[in-house]
């Protein structure tokens, strides 16, 4: 019986479980977002207090709390195009895949010609004043493609610097994130959760309408996974009415 579950006393707590995630207001359906290695909600107070002049030795006469903010923070293990858009208040752009033909660049030995699309592959390089009249330009020597663009080799042969270049290619398709271009998201929580320690019970928590900040830091080179630490705030819910209904998030446990 329910009542049963309210007088446990035995309740040690070790949770995993999925954490869902939509936009704030939407009617989709709230998503998963990967792999969560912490999750948690943090409470600060504004606590007020009269002292007690009454005695000596001081004291307190009387007290006031009242919650000034909850706090939500997760470590994101999974850098999916959803949850770095979101931490650096990105937008996305989804690319397809096709072929450029002939994109025109001025060499440096030694140095990396961006290319305007990631991942090139069946690259082409041709020199010549004019894309009329340029001539192919052996890859041995001369150029590696990479992911970032295609690297002159400081000692290239058929390459000189200065020279006009026009470089034909395939893409893959991908995801652009454009940071910064876009205001913070509201979302509606979801974490599924399983009590490892007490037999694998379910602990529900939903968080019904939180803003997401950006990431504090986001790293680019380092020795190890990364991950991404987000925070933000638990706002009120208006739609939520009825007495001792919470606007903010409510636990459910079996």
């Amino acid at each position: 019986m329910a009542i049963e579950i309210t007088k446990q006393i035995y309740k040690p707590s070790m949770t995993v479980g999925e954490v869902y995630a939509r936009v704030y207001g939407s009617t989709a359906l709230p998503m998963p977002i990967g792999n969560v290695l912490e999750l948690g909600l943090e409470h600060s107070e504004d606590v007020q207090t009269q002292e007690n002049m009454r005695k000596l030795g001081g004291g307190t006469h009387a007290e006031v709390r009242r919650v000034k903010e909850v706090k939500v923070k997760a470590k994101l293990a999974d850098l999916n195009v959803v949850n770095l858009a979101r931490s650096v208040a990105g937008t996305v752009e989804s690319i397809d895949a096709g072929t450029v033909a002939d994109e025109p660049h001025t060499a440096t030995l030694g140095g990396l010609v961006p290319l305007e699309h990631i991942g090139a592959t069946s690259v082409v390089v041709k020199k010549g004043p004019d894309v009329g009249t340029a001539t192919v330009v052996a890859m041995d020597g001369n150029y590696e493609p990479r992911p970032e663009g295609v690297y002159l080799l400081p000692e290239a042969v058929g390459i000189a610097a200065a020279d006009k270049l026009w470089v034909s290619y395939s893409y893959g398709a991908y995801a652009a994130i454009e940071a910064l271009t876009t205001k913070a998201v509201e979302l509606e929580l979801i974490f599924g959760g399983l009590n490892e320690a007490d037999s694998g019970k379910p602990v529900v928590v939903n968080i019904f309408r939180a803003s997401q900040g950006v990431t504090k830091a986001l790293a680019l080179i380092r020795k190890g996974f990364n991950s991404l630490d987000v925070e933000g705030t638990v706002l009120e819910d208006p739609t939520k009415e009825g007495a001792g209904l919470s606007r903010y998030y409510r636990t459910r446990m079996g």
